[in-house]
């Protein structure tokens, strides 16, 4: 991730996310994205290491958990879900279990259970 987000334009970004679903309809792509990279900068703050890649695509992709450095190609413990949903399990709208039951969360590897890391509250 490239610039840090300031927790005022990171908290802006999630009350528009939040008033947007509220009312039903789409947030901007910038609130999202703003959202999803702020929470996503949280959860490296929480959970500093390489072990892990947590992808929201197209928005970002982080590397977290200590434990084994991974350097070239895929790395064995991936997470992947998509921008609602990643928003959902870091603000505490929704349980991990959940979401992984409906296949929202696409995990591989034996460190890619985040679940204990959730929620971020920010």
């Amino acid at each position: 991730m490239a610039k840090k987000i300031c927790v005022d334009e990171g908290r802006a970004a999630l009350d528009a996310v939040r008033a947007a679903a509220a009312a039903s309809t789409r947030p901007s792509r910038t609130d999202q994205a703003t959202a999803v990279r702020y929470l996503l900068q949280l959860l490296v703050e929480k959970a500093p290491g390489n072990s892990v890649e947590m992808r929201v695509p197209p928005f970002g992709a982080v590397q977290v958990i200590e434990g084994p450095r991974h350097t070239r190609g895929t790395p064995p413990n991936v997470v992947e879900t998509d921008a609602e949903t990643w928003i959902a399990l870091a603000t505490g709208a929704e349980h991990w279990t959940d979401a992984a039951t409906a296949g929202r969360i696409h995990a591989s590897g034996t460190r890619s259970n985040l679940s204990d890391l959730l929620p971020l509250r920010p």
